[in-house]
């Protein structure tokens, strides 16, 4: 590991030993105000708590359009079961693996600290070349996009947007998906368990999750859609549902999902054997993409506070959860290989009352998007439930006439000897919702290796962040 990428990883190692998941970047917030006041930079951040710091340009580049480096405060914050850890309170425990940088047990949060540590370290070093630089740090990007949404004009200048939220280095992202969250909130009934009933915990685990957006293609088997198959093989007119819960954020596949279940005291053995004939299936389905998959049932202490959900509204739920849709709706027409329209069948909450499901679509087409959502609305009306939209963020398209473009291209051949890929991307950036509101901004996003993003299996491939940091640093070089 050279001296450099040491250093950009040194400031990484500051960024996880501070909570910061989504909603939660007070913290975060404040160590990068904190960090600006160190280095005698000015620094700005508005009602949200954005944050903006100013690196004045170098000799020469005074003249030069101002640059926005731009990323995100907030991550995902998910871990194994098994796991021991308080988002709220610990810090990101990083592991060294060789070539690789994981965490032990938990998301990483290199997406999308990294780009923090890098643009930090652009900040801190005045030998290197570059034209006037707003580094804007945003918050809430994983769930909201609130940051992004509630920029005003006055509080970033730049001219020229570098997003260093992408995943693959040597690939420059040039457009991506918008995307729309529903909330589904459906009514319980409850009713008494008979005395004589046992109680037991339905349980699928062990799936590979991941973005919900980047990795949806390849068809990662959902937990919540297993467990509703469980469900729906074990429910007859003895057993009683009396919860279900699955996920754990609205971009993320779920890889872990459970039901609390009550039946009669001799019903157990054969209930474990339809789930164990169950689970020999989806094995053998998905054999080649999800050899972790578990499926398993297990008893639990009776409580006589429990009551099960009525059997009328339980079936309306299985029903839902069968046919609410996940993963890959249609393909681009333009561009080969990419997903133009997904949903994903994100997390199931059960309270005493009611029950909320959250799923998430995303689309190149605003139009698709808006029929995917308005089916999933459907769905969930015909079965006695209440929608709720957010209100969603724009697509953006790709320019491949951009000056930015053909500069990076430049930049990049110089200093790496081959040319990069250029892509649009089936997920969200904030690139969309930035160029929306600044008309007129040329933007590109690129950045290092990352692998399975918002899941404990999150690693970032170290060799390139020296790579990606080259390119940076020639590009700024060339606004001369």
């Amino acid at each position: 590991m050279d001296q450099r990428t040491q250093s950009i990883l040194s400031i990484f190692e500051q960024i996880s030993s501070i909570p910061r998941c989504s909603k939660h970047e007070e913290r975060i917030a404040n160590w990068l105000k904190e960090w600006a006041l160190s280095h005698e930079l000015s620094f700005k951040f508005d009602s949200v708590n954005n944050v903006v710091i100013t690196v004045p340009p170098s000799s020469g580049y005074e003249r030069s359009p101002s640059v926005l480096i731009q990323g995100h405060m907030d991550m995902v914050c998910e871990k194994a079961e098994s796991v021991d850890h308080d988002f709220s309170k610990d810090p990101i425990k990083l592991v060294y693996d060789g070539d690789w940088l994981r965490a032990d047990g938990t998301s990483l949060g290199a997406d999308n600290g990294i780009a923090l540590a890098m643009a930090l370290e652009l900040a801190q070093d005045r030998t290197i070349a570059h034209p006037l630089l707003e580094l804007l740090f945003t918050v809430d990007e994983e769930t909201s996009m609130q940051g992004v949404n509630a920029l005003t004009p006055d509080f970033i200048s730049g001219k020229v947007l570098l997003n260093l939220d992408s995943e693959e280095d040597g690939v420059f992202i040039v457009g991506c998906a918008g995307g729309i969250t529903t909330r589904i909130e459906m009514s319980i009934d409850r009713i008494s368990i008979p005395g004589s009933y046992s109680i037991c915990r339905l349980i699928a685990e062990g799936m590979a999750g991941g973005h919900s957006g980047v990795d949806i293609h390849e068809k990662r088997v959902n937990a919540n859609k297993v467990l509703a198959a469980a469900i729906e093989k074990l429910l007859d007119p003895t057993i009683m549902l009396i919860s279900v819960d699955g996920g754990k954020a609205h971009n993320a596949i779920p890889r872990y999902s459970q039901a609390i279940l009550a039946y009669p005291g001799d019903s157990f053995e054969e209930m474990g054997s339809i789930i164990a004939q169950l689970q020999s299936e989806l094995r053998l389905e998905y054999a080649d993409r999800e050899p972790g998959l578990s499926l398993r049932i297990e008893k639990a202490r009776f409580d006589d506070k429990l009551q099960a959900i009525s059997p009328g509204t339980a079936a309306k739920l299985v029903g839902l959860l069968f046919s609410l849709p996940h993963g890959v709706a249609s393909m681009s027409s333009d561009l080969p290989d990419l997903v133009e329209t997904s949903s994903n069948l994100a997390t199931i909450k059960t309270s005493q009352d009611s029950i909320t499901i959250v799923t998430s679509q995303r689309s190149s087409d605003m139009e698709k998007l808006a029929h995917l959502t308005e089916r999933i609305n459907a769905l969930a009306r015909s079965a006695g439930a209440t929608v709720f939209n957010s209100d969603g963020y724009p697509s953006w398209k790709p320019d491949m006439r951009s000056p930015l473009l053909q500069q990076c291209k430049e930049a990049f051949s110089s200093v790496c000897c081959e040319d990069p890929r250029i892509e649009v991307i089936h997920a969200g950036l904030e690139c969309a919702v930035i160029g929306s509101k600044f008309v007129g901004l040329d933007m590109i996003s690129f950045g290092p290796t990352i692998k399975n993003p918002h899941s404990p299996d999150e690693r970032l491939y170290i060799p390139s962040v020296s790579r990606t940091w080259e390119f940076l640093v020639a590009l700024l070089a060339s606004f001369r």
